[in-house]
């Protein structure tokens, strides 16, 4: 029976803390973005679509670098956080859980958009109809018929930012206790003498987390697609 060390441990928790707040702090986003891609019509939407996704091609030391400059302690967003709010995200778990949530947010945004595209507008038309401001109908309508999406990315920001490791290293360093999450610990590992054992260890603990997750948003899933069903008949 493999046994954990207490340096395990900590990443392991660390990395739980970051994937919990990278996705509840991106959700809200993902969803907002997601409904405007799936429901608007502007100039410029090609742009924002791709800027949206543009984490998903760029190299993910390339995404730590930009946040690194824009949310250092000398960034333009960094340095007015800081200063105002007290609020750091360079060299701190709260850098590694926004490398996280930008990383996986593409992800998040094109799960969710799919749902609400296959939202029937109809009754969103008819609900408008019977008088129901636009907000009620989105949150009365839409959110529910979409939520099975709605699981869907936020499982997949979850475990994006379990996995993450070239964005949240370029951007908060490999700091034991503060930003070595599970990626970085197997990395650590590797490069160890006689480290391998435990990176196998470390790599299978990873994996449950993952499947788990997984498992548990396709159960949940399920579910809110009976529920939806129901509230479109």
């Amino acid at each position: 029976m493999p046994t954990l060390t207490p340096e395990q441990i900590t990443a392991i928790l660390l990395s739980l803390r970051v994937g919990f707040t990278a996705t509840l702090c991106s959700l809200p986003f993902a969803v907002l973005v997601a409904f405007i891609l799936a429901r608007g019509d502007f100039p410029g939407k090609m742009l924002l679509d791709a800027a949206v996704h543009l984490p998903l091609v760029l190299p993910p030391v390339v995404t730590g670098l930009i946040l690194l400059l824009l949310f250092g302690r000398r960034g333009p967003i960094g340095g007015f956080l800081a200063e105002h709010f007290g609020v750091v995200f360079a060299f701190r778990w709260t850098g590694a859980a926004l490398a996280a949530g930008v990383m996986g947010f593409p992800l998040m945004v094109r799960a969710i958009r799919l749902s609400i595209e296959a939202v029937d507008p109809r009754l969103e038309q008819a609900a408008a109809t019977l008088g129901a401001p636009r907000l009620a109908v989105f949150f009365l309508v839409t959110l529910p018929l979409a939520a099975p999406g709605l699981m869907a990315g936020a499982v997949l920001g979850f475990a994006k930012a379990l996995g993450e490791f070239g964005a949240t290293i370029t951007f908060v360093s490999n700091i034991p206790g503060e930003t070595r999450t599970i990626p970085a610990e197997i990395y650590v590992l590797t490069q160890t003498p006689g480290g391998d054992y435990d990176a196998m260890v470390m790599s299978a603990v990873a994996a449950a987390l993952a499947v788990g997750a997984l498992v548990a948003s396709e159960f949940l899933a399920r579910r809110m697609r009976i529920e939806a069903r129901g509230l479109s008949s």
